[in-house]
Formats: C-alpha cells, sequence, structure tokens
C-alpha cells in the first residue's frame, strides 16, 4: 500500500491537496507535507455526504459560519475539478484521492 502526502492551499488553514494533483495549484511555498496519517484518513466514514460544489478552495473555509460541515461531507471544487472530503479529527478538508 503506498502512503499519500498532501500539500495546505496557500490562504487556507485547513484545505489539503494531494503532492500527485498535477494542474496548477496555489499551495503554500514552506514546503511542508502531511501524511495520510496526520490527516486523519483513515476517519473518512464509509457513507459520506454529497454537498453541493462550491466555485473556490476559499468557499471551503467560509462554510464554517453558515453551513458547518460534518465529518464525511463532500464537496467538488469546480476552478479545481477535484472533490474535497471534510475530516472532523483533522478539522479539515482533503482532497479525494483514487485508492
Amino acid at each position: 500500500m503506498t502512503v499519500k502526502y498532501y500539500k495546505k492551499m496557500a490562504g487556507t488553514s485547513a484545505v489539503f491537496i494531494s503532492t500527485e494533483y498535477t494542474q496548477a495549484s496555489p499551495v503554500e511555498r514552506d514546503g511542508l507535507i502531511w501524511s495520510e496519517d496526520e490527516l486523519h484518513t483513515g476517519d473518512i466514514p464509509e457513507q459520506q455526504n454529497n454537498k453541493p460544489s462550491m466555485s473556490t478552495v476559499l468557499a471551503l473555509e467560509g462554510l464554517e459560519d453558515y453551513d458547518k460541515p460534518s465529518n464525511g461531507d463532500v464537496r467538488r471544487v469546480d476552478s479545481m475539478g477535484v472533490g474535497f472530503v471534510y475530516i472532523a479529527a483533522a478539522q479539515a478538508w482533503v482532497q479525494i484521492t483514487d485508492a
């Protein structure tokens, strides 16, 4: 089994994208990388909750104020063409990647 790694999106406090994402994306320049264990990806429930898509990753963070996410919520980010799942244990949105 291959371990997956993630980088934090620039301008966010808790949105993470796979290091294998090949499209242009604004990631933090400090070079820090998080593992699946650090982001608690093992805590993603099998039953996920599809929610309406968002235009950008910055919109994901605004949800805390008016539509607080729950563990397993999934939102597609249209500007990137990928989905993110909310992991309550990490209080973070993490890009969904293929197994």
